[in-house]
């Protein structure tokens, strides 16, 4: 056998007596009762004693003789003859065992465990405690690269091993209720993972920010503050998921971003040409999907454009609508790590390097913290790293092996098919389906697995059931587990916090196990960090403090961006800053209250990117002769300089949008035309 501790087992059980009918010893009872699958053993307990009784326990394995075979039966139920127990009298007592296999005797001469049961235990064979080399032999995988995960819950001085390759070939699944040592589990099984398959990567989707502390030196921890996940890595539906914040999107603004993208797209390429003339194959090529970069600022630009056309009256309302949630997607503090200076770029090939860590450099895990990304994004961005993961695998012909792991899976992949976000949903199942072909392993870790999508449980191989107390949970965990072995999860709720039961090509048979407890500076911990007691009191917390980490106002420093596209307009003319301060005013950027003075406006503070502005078009002469006309109209009825472009004005604008807290109402357009003379405006 290739288990470490198999030999030393057998010699131990050379030492086991062979009378097996000494009372306390080996012998426990006698077959009165077999099925196809399971037995019924009767045994007595004399004058009242319970050192034969101590020996049976649920869930324990027993052996029965049936000639040179023993057969492994499971303990799962027993009682007495009279549900009594009486005194100083002989009691007896049924134990119901489920057959799991037999140890035999293999032509080439040795013992071996196989699942399968050539002879029936006949009635009245003998059934006695199981020899410790009978345990080795069953739990051992017969493979050479097996790890040590714990200990046989059993038998305390046999080793729990599992088969690593087996394990990642295909997918796993870890369940259990809330505490009972999950993300331990997790973090031991990766540990073990990466030492057996060195150029294994692996991708942890943490929601609770815990696992940074599960592995300091092996493992790089992205969030908020050190992330780029360029917008244009989306797809549309994950890009819509954004600007609708999580709604259904409008059916009307879903087409106009499907038509403008593109344009977008090969705007920023032209540019990039120097405005040589590009195919139509190549301008065919391009879609809403393809992760090209383009410019927020030519997005805006285009929807600009549409809405100024004369025909396309019904989707004007269409129009302005999705241009102020485009706005106020790119204009949000928390979206920085999309809409930043550093996502206006083709930094494709960085982000891959630093998320999936290629070439890896020593840390080849990645911990994705997500408790910081707001929750409406959160969706499209679990489903941007799933579908990367799984093309690059694809696209590497099998050269990246890559795990994963899913923490809280039940959110992503619900099993109700109309919750959940669509695109994370297709993204998971096609790794959980495809994914084995090319080198991507999957891991579940939920705590409801009766709300995760049974398509993505049957396709895990190998599962770790640790306690469950609800009975939905329960039943989902039953239906997964061979029908040999049923009986297995009849006491899953009631097992001990760090044990598991598990199953599946990993391992042998269903196996009852406890995890070897790992280091305290390794175990998973929020945040990366303990709860730590300080002197701080509720008396002395800074809230200002709290609160503008809440606000998250608190923006990258910009200034120069802003000096660069300053100086790019050429100053402050006509086309200059003018241009950047008007824009800003039209699409309510700018100073958050409008009572304050220019001299105390701070540029650092302010979080919106402005080289992502659309960039100066060249004139439009129709357009500077409406222009005209409409400021002649507005200096004549109110007897001074022109004021801001009052056409892109809302009739009703909040007061954070405007320049001046004592504004006078200003006559609209309509009005204004309707005063002049038609002599005056007619051209000459």
């Amino acid at each position: 056998m290739l288990n470490n501790e198999l030999h030393s087992s057998i010699s131990a059980a050379e030492q086991d007596r062979r009378d097996t009918l000494k009372r306390g010893n080996r012998f426990l009872g006698r077959v009165v009762a077999c099925s196809g699958s399971r037995a019924t053993i009767a045994a007595i307990a004399e004058n009242g004693e319970t050192s034969l009784t101590e020996l049976w326990s649920v869930g324990r394995l027993i052996s029965i003789t049936v000639g040179e075979n023993r057969v492994v039966a499971l303990v799962y139920s027993m009682q007495t003859a009279t549900n009594e127990w009486g005194e100083e009298l002989d009691n007896t007592f049924r134990i119901e065992v489920e057959l799991m296999g037999e140890v035999h005797l293999s032509p080439s001469g040795r013992e071996e465990f196989s699942a399968g049961i050539t002879q029936y235990p006949y009635l009245g064979a003998i059934a006695h405690r199981i020899r410790s080399a009978d345990l080795a032999r069953i739990y051992d995988t017969g493979k050479n690269d097996t790890c040590v995960i714990g200990k046989l819950t059993q038998d305390e001085s046999l080793d729990a091993s599992i088969h690593v390759p087996s394990m990642l070939s295909k997918h796993f699944a870890i369940v259990g209720t809330t505490g009972v040592g999950k993300s331990t589990a997790v973090s031991l099984l990766l540990h073990k993972a990466i030492a057996s398959d060195p150029k294994l990567r692996v991708l942890i989707l943490d929601p609770h920010n815990e696992f940074a502390a599960a592995f300091p030196d092996i493992a790089v921890v992205i969030d908020t503050d050190n992330l780029d996940l360029p917008f244009w890595l989306m797809k549309l539906e994950e890009f819509a998921e954004v600007i609708f914040r999580g709604r259904p999107p409008v059916p009307e603004e879903l087409d106009i971003l499907r038509d403008v993208i593109p344009e977008a797209k090969r705007a920023f390429k032209g540019s990039a040409d120097s405005g040589l003339a590009r195919r139509t194959s190549e301008k065919s090529s391009i879609t809403a999907d393809t992760p090209v970069p383009y410019r927020m600022a030519d997005l805006l630009a285009m929807i600009d454009e549409r809405i100024g056309r004369l025909e396309g009256r019904n989707d004007k309302p269409h129009l302005r609508s999705l241009k102020v949630k485009v706005i106020g997607a790119i204009n949000d503090p928390r979206y920085n790590f999309m809409f930043s200076s550093n996502t206006i770029t083709d930094t494709i090939l960085e982000t891959i390097a630093k998320i999936f860590r290629i070439p890896g450099d020593g840390r080849p895990i990645t911990t994705f913290q997500l408790a910081g990304i707001p929750s409406e994004v959160v969706n499209s961005v679990a489903s941007v790293l799933c579908r990367m993961a799984f093309e690059i695998a694809l696209w590497s012909n099998g050269g990246v092996h890559m795990l994963v792991v899913c923490e809280e899976a039940h959110r992503y992949v619900p099993a109700d098919a109309s919750l959940g976000f669509v695109p994370t949903r297709q993204a998971i199942a096609r790794i959980a389906k495809e994914g084995r072909k090319y080198g991507v392993s999957l891991g579940i870790i939920t705590q409801r697995p009766g709300e995760l999508d049974p398509t993505i449980l049957s396709q895990c191989s190998t599962v770790f059931a640790m306690r469950l107390s609800n009975d939905r949970d329960q039943e989902i965990i039953r239906s997964a587990i061979p029908n040999s072995s049923i009986s297995t999860t009849s006491f899953i709720s009631s097992i001990g916090n760090g044990e598991a039961i598990a199953f599946g090509e990993a391992v042998a048979v269903p196996m009852r196990m406890r995890f070897t407890r790992i280091e305290e500076k390794n175990l998973p911990k929020a945040n990366g960090i303990g709860v730590k007691i300080t002197d701080e009191t509720p008396d002395t917390v800074d809230l200002r403090n709290v609160v503008s980490r809440m606000r998250a106002m608190n923006g990258p420093d910009i200034s120069s961006f802003q000096n660069a596209y300053t100086a790019s307009l050429g100053g402050s003319d006509g086309n200059g800053a003018g241009t950047e301060e008007k824009y800003s005013d039209d699409i309510g950027f700018g100073r958050e209250n409008p009572d304050i003075a220019d001299e105390s406006f701070d540029a650092a503070a302010e979080p919106y990117n402005p080289a992502m502005l659309p960039r100066v078009e060249p004139p439009n002469p129709q357009l500077e002769r409406f222009n005209q006309i409409r400021s002649q109209l507005m200096s004549d009825e109110q007897g001074g300089p022109p004021r801001p472009d009052p056409y892109r004005t809302p009739p009703r604008t909040p007061p954070s949008f405007s320049q001046s807290g004592t504004d006078q109402p200003r006559p609209s357009l309509r009005e204004s035309l309707l005063k002049k003379p038609l002599s005056s405006i007619i051209r000459k």
